[in-house]
Parts: C-alpha cells; structure tokens; sequence
C-alpha cells in the first residue's frame, strides 16, 4: 500500500522504540478493511450470479428474484443507519466484528434455503450485517488518515467492492459448477468468519492508543486531523442527528447519494438478469462476462481518492479538490450510460462500456463518502455516513420495484433514468454544500 502513496511524504519526527512497531500501520488497517469489502461483495453477489440455477430449482421467477432484492435492501437501508450508530457507539474494532459475523452466517444459511420465504429472510439478515461495512469504514478513515489521504483510504476499501465483483463471478461459477449452489454459500460465508482473527489482532484501538504504532506514524495522523487535540487522544460525545441535518452541508450527502447510488446497483443487482435476459447466458457464461466491469471500478476507486488528495497537496482546499473529482467522475459516468444505449449491441461492448460508468461511478464516490468525515469528527461521522447510506439505499428500492415492470418491454427507459441522475447527484453536492469544510 506504501507504494500507492509515495508522494504522500510523512511529518518527520523523533522515533521512540518501545516494544514492537509495525511501520506504515494504517495500510495494513485498511488493508484489511479492503479485504472485508471484498468477502463482502463476494456474500452478497452469490445469489444473483447463480439465479438461473436456483430459480430453476425452486420454481421462482423474475418478480420474486426483485422481490428478495428489495427486501435484502430494505434491512441494507435499516442497518446502515444503525450500523452508523453502532459504530460510533462501540468503536470500529467490534462494530466490524459484530457486522462481518452477521453477515457470514447469514451467508451460510442461504444453503439451507427452500423458497421465497426462507432466502427473504436470510437477505434480512445478510443486508443488515453487511451494511455496517460502509460506515464502520468511513469512520475508521476518519480515524487513521490524515485528511489529505482519506479520499485514497476510501478508495482502497471501495476498491474491495470492485474487486470482489471481479473476483465472485469465476469464484461462484466454478465453484457451483463442481458443488453446486448449496455448498457455494456455505463455502463464500466462512470467509468473513476467518477474517476476524487477523483483524482482531492487527487493530488494537485507535492511533492514539496502538501499542505498534510508530511515533512518527502517530504524530503524522494526528497533524492531519481536523480535530482539536483533546478529540485526538478521546474522541468526544458525537452530535444528535438533529443537530448534524441542522447544517445544509450535511443535505449534500444524503441527496447526492440518493442520486448516485442507484447506478452501481443496477449492475450489481441485475447485470447477471440482464446478461441471461439480453444474450441467454447461463451461470457459467453470466459468471466469466459480468466481472469485467469491475476492473473499471476497482481503477476509479483508487484514482479518484488519488486524484483528490493529489490537488490538496498541490494547494487546493478539501472543498475543490471534492467537487473537481466529483464533476470529472460525474461525466465520466453520463457518457458512460449514453454509449451503454446507443452504442452496446453486442455482450463484450456492453461489459466494457459498464467498465467506464463504474469507474466514473468509484471516481465520485470515495470523495462523496469522505464528506461525511470533511464536515464533522469523533462520533457523528459513522452517524452521517450511516445515514447517508439509508437514503441512497431507499432510492435503490424504488429502482428495483421499477426494473422488472419496465425490462419485460425494453431496458433503455432505465439507463436514460440512471443517466438523468448524474447531473442531480453532482448538482446537489455543489448547490447544497457550498463550502466542504469542517463543522465546528
């Protein structure tokens, strides 16, 4: 991970030596919340990756397959808010604890599903582990990285969804092909569960307070914060969630994620439909085309933290260096979805296209993530990102209640939709944030 920030030059300081240190700690912390992200999306992309076989199976169709999708979604809403909570609350050393072993043995117990009840209820519970990923890794950013480098963190551990999608296709297929889709679940739930040993032994507490922590290491964090520097050794009571949505910055999260958001899980959730519905692909097929994309959203998620933190060392202020990216990902990400209606006629044009959107998409949101933790420190961060991620969610659910009525006739009318919402999204973030700056 040193080697993605180079150029990131570090606060020169006196070194102590007092027991053992581990050098460059915070990559390896967010290395591992990275790898998370990837056993994350690996759990949840399973189900839609080996639906013609399961749909097949149990004698379910379209409607029951967006159905389980929403309601996966619903309690993803419900558990982002409270995850937020959660987090601020207990510490993102147990948040992601809690969270990751919710989600793999709701992972697991998909394999003893039997119909449209049972997989319902499954998604509830994997949608409301999982959804503490995202606001546990916005706050443990906040936490370990200097504000410089904190759009770079978020796009390391976004980068783990992108990359679990490049990487949960091949898995699944191969995997189901040899054991079939009962076993693959139990397989992809184990993952999360073995994560949590290295975890627990890596993360001991915040920067403050690790015992491996160098001192150059902590003093470079904690000169980069915009906290005081009472809040740097104990983070404070957080803010009331009145009080943060008192403030009009606090809008442009929650409304430019309401916009955003939908794109990505639309090729989440129904590439795999899209693939069968459009070209009669099967799970094979479905599982070595649709992690293509991926790849460009695992580029977009590193250079668009990159490329933000790069024009603050140059001298921009957090406010342009976010709404530069924003703008540049934005378009990257209309054109994107232009070219997808008029000029992908063929399975291979159509994956490469969804490669551009999905960086443009991963190039916006690692710097729309980050707002949350620009605006406010300590315990109302995983609240604002918490609740962010809520909004942006339940915009989801409206799409997928949407795309099984409008794809029985045509998939066009929802890629101009999505594509309608670009504009919206980056709009919101400059007509309501006015200044991205700290809140004091």
């Amino acid at each position: 991970m040193e080697n993605l920030v180079k150029d990131l030059p570090e606060e020169k300081t006196t070194e102590k030596s007092s027991g053992f240190k581990l050098k460059g700690l915070r990559w390896w912390i967010i290395g591992l919340v990275c790898l998370a992200t990837i056993i994350n999306y690996i759990d949840r992309s399973a189900m839609a990756i080996m639906w013609p076989a399961i749909s097949t199976d149990l004698g379910m169709d379209k409607s029951d397959y967006a159905l389980i999708l929403n309601v996966f979604m619903v309690a993803y809403a419900i558990g982002q808010s409270v995850s937020g909570k959660m987090f601020d609350k207990i510490g993102t050393r147990m948040g992601f604890v809690i969270s990751i072993s919710v989600w793999g043995i709701a992972t697991m117990l998909h394999s003893v599903a039997r119909g449209l009840t049972s997989f319902a209820s499954f998604r509830v519970m994997l949608g409301m582990g999982e959804a503490g990923n995202w606001p546990g890794a916005v706050k443990n950013n906040a936490e370990w990285f200097p504000v410089k480098e904190r759009a770079l963190a978020q796009g390391i551990f976004n980068s783990g969804a992108a990359l679990g999608s490049v990487v949960a296709p091949p898995l699944i297929a191969i995997l189901w092909a040899s054991f079939g889709w009962q076993t693959t679940f139990m397989f992809v739930g184990v993952l999360g569960l073995l994560w949590i040993a290295p975890w627990l032994i890596m993360n001991k507490g915040i920067p403050a307070k690790h015992p491996w922590i160098t001192d150059k290491e902590k003093k470079y964090i904690l000169d980069g914060t915009q906290d005081d520097s009472k809040e740097k050794e104990e983070p404070q009571k957080g803010l009331s969630m009145k009080e943060i949505l008192s403030y009009k910055a606090s809008w442009a999260v929650l409304a430019s994620r309401f916009f955003i958001e939908p794109i990505w899980w639309l090729f989440v959730g129904w590439m795999p439909l899209y693939l069968a519905d459009t070209y009669g692909f099967n799970v094979k097929e479905i599982g070595f085309f649709s992690w293509v994309p991926y790849v460009g959203a695992a580029l977009g998620s590193i250079s668009g933290g990159y490329f933000s933190g790069k024009l603050m060392l140059r001298g921009a202020s957090i406010d342009k260096a976010r709404k530069q990216t924003i703008t540049i990902g934005g378009v990257i990400m209309f054109v994107g979805l232009l070219a997808t209606i008029f000029l992908a006629d063929t399975a291979l044009k159509f994956v490469l296209i969804v490669a551009a959107v999905l960086y443009g998409f991963q190039f916006v949101i690692s710097n729309i993530q980050t707002i949350p933790s620009d605006l406010f420190t300590g315990k109302s961060v995983g609240s604002l990102a918490g609740l962010g991620g809520t909004v942006g969610v339940f915009s989801v659910i409206i799409m997928n209640f949407l795309v099984p009525m409008i794809s029985s006739y045509s998939y066009t009318p929802i890629f101009i939709m999505i594509a309608a919402f670009v504009p919206l999204g980056v709009a919101s973030v400059y007509l309501l944030a006015k200044d991205i700056k700290s809140i004091k």
